[in-house]
C-alpha cells in the first residue's frame, strides 16, 4: 500500500511509481478514499528492490506491507480511517445508520412502496431499501420488474432518501448505476460470486455509490466474508459495508442462525462498517426488534430494516418479516438510546 506526502499523486509521479512496478512485473491501484488517495500495489510483493525504489521517491510518505489475506480491508491497511458516506450520512459516525423498506416493490401496486417511503422517512431511517429485482429459490417466484426502478427512483425523488438496491447481474448493475442509485446490494447467494463482486467495484468505482456486502448463508467465515469484500475494493470502490444477515443451517423457530455475534469480530480485523440485517436473521417480525438491539449491542454501526406499510398486503417475505413504520419508529428509538449508552464513558 503507497501513501503519498499529499492527497494524490499528480499524473507524472503516479507514472514513476508505475514505471518502477512494471519493471517488478505489478500494477498500481488508484483508490480514491473520502479525503486521500492510496495506491495498491497488485502482483508479487516480495520484490524488495521495487519497495525500496518506491519508498525512495520523494512524494511519498511511506509504502505500506500488510501480511492479510484482505490488504485493503485490513485495519492496518491505509484505509483505516476511511469513512462510508451514503447520502448525508456517515456510516457509524456519531448515530446509529439505518435502512428501511419492503422485500419487494409491488409494480401492480405503486401506491404501497411510496406510502411506506413517506412513513418510513417519518419514522426516522437514513436511507430506503426496495427489491426491484428478486432472487427466488423458486424459479416460478416473482423476481422482480424494470417498472419497479421507476417507483423506487421516484420515492427517492419524494423524500430526499438514499436508496439501496439489490443487483444480480451486470445488466442490473448498469442500471442501476445509470440510474444514481446511492447503495448497490449484493444478496447472499452472490456474496461469494467474485466475478460479480469484481464488475460491481470497477463499475462504481469513482462513483457515489456504495455497496452493502450480505454474508454468504451458508457460513461463509469472517475471513472469507471480509475478502469477498476485499475484491470490490481491490477494483477501485472502498465504500463497503458489510451486512451479517443470518446462516444456515437454520435455528430452530428462526428463518435462519442468527449471526449478529460476529460483529465485533469482524470490527476487530476490518475498517467496514457493519450494517446487520435482522430480518432474514430471524424471519419473523416480532423478533426483529430484539435481535435489532442485540446487534447495537454487538457493536453495529447500522441495520436494515425491511417495513411495509401493510404487510399482510405485500409480496415477497413482507407479510412475515416486515414491520410496520410505527414499530420501526419504535425499533430506533430504542436502539438509538442503546446505541449512546454503548458510547457513553
Amino acid at each position: 500500500m503507497i501513501i503519498p506526502k499529499k492527497d494524490k499523486l499528480s499524473v507524472e509521479e503516479l507514472m514513476q511509481v508505475e514505471k518502477i512496478a512494471e519493471y517488478s512485473e505489478c500494477s498500481i491501484l488508484e483508490i480514491k478514499g473520502r479525503n486521500q488517495c492510496v495506491y495498491a500495489i497488485l502482483g508479487d510483493e516480495t520484490q524488495e528492490v521495487m519497495f525500496k525504489r518506491i519508498a525512495g521517491l520523494p512524494f511519498i510518505r511511506k509504502v505500506d506491507r500488510i501480511e492479510s489475506p484482505y490488504k485493503l480491508m485490513d485495519r492496518r491497511s491505509a484505509l483505516v480511517d476511511h469513512r462510508v458516506k451514503v447520502g448525508n450520512s456517515e456510516v457509524g459516525k456519531n448515530s446509529l445508520f439505518v435502512i428501511g423498506g419492503p422485500c419487494t416493490i409491488d409494480p401492480a401496486n405503486p401506491n404501497f412502496y411510496i406510502e411506506t417511503a413517506h412513513a418510513l422517512k417519518e419514522a426516522g431511517i437514513n436511507a430506503l431499501r426496495g427489491g426491484v429485482w428478486k432472487p427466488r429459490t423458486n424459479p416460478y417466484s416473482f423476481q422482480g420488474d424494470n417498472h419497479s426502478l421507476d417507483i423506487i427512483l421516484k420515492a427517492k425523488e419524494e423524500t430526499g432518501l438514499p436508496i439501496d438496491v439489490e443487483v444480480m447481474d451486470s445488466k442490473q448493475l448498469k442500471l442501476a448505476i445509470e440510474a444514481k442509485v446511492d447503495v448497490l446490494q449484493v444478496g447472499t447467494r452472490n456474496a461469494l460470486n467474485y466475478s460479480l463482486l469484481k464488475e460491481i467495484g470497477k463499475l462504481s468505482a469513482g462513483t457515489k455509490s456504495a455497496v452493502l456486502l450480505k454474508r454468504g448463508r451458508h457460513v461463509a467465515s469472517p475471513n472469507e466474508f471480509i475478502a469477498a469484500a476485499e475484491y470490490i475494493v481491490a477494483e477501485g470502490n472502498p465504500n463497503v459495508m458489510l451486512c451479517p444477515r443470518g446462516t444456515t443451517p437454520a435455528l430452530d423457530g428462526y428463518r435462519n442462525h442468527p449471526d449478529e455475534a460476529i460483529t465485533p469480530l469482524l470490527r476487530s480485523k476490518t475498517w467496514a462498517p457493519v450494517v446487520v440485517d435482522p430480518s432474514h436473521s430471524v424471519g419473523h417480525s416480532e423478533y426483529v426488534k430484539a435481535c435489532s438491539l442485540a446487534a447495537v449491542a454487538y457493536g453495529a454501526d447500522g441495520l436494515c430494516i425491511e417495513s411495509h406499510i401493510d404487510p399482510g398486503k405485500g409480496i415477497g417475505d413482507d407479510p412475515k418479516q416486515a414491520v410496520t413504520p410505527n414499530k420501526m419508529k419504535e425499533i430506533i428509538g430504542s436502539c438509538k438510546t442503546l446505541w449512546q449508552h454503548r458510547y457513553s464513558p
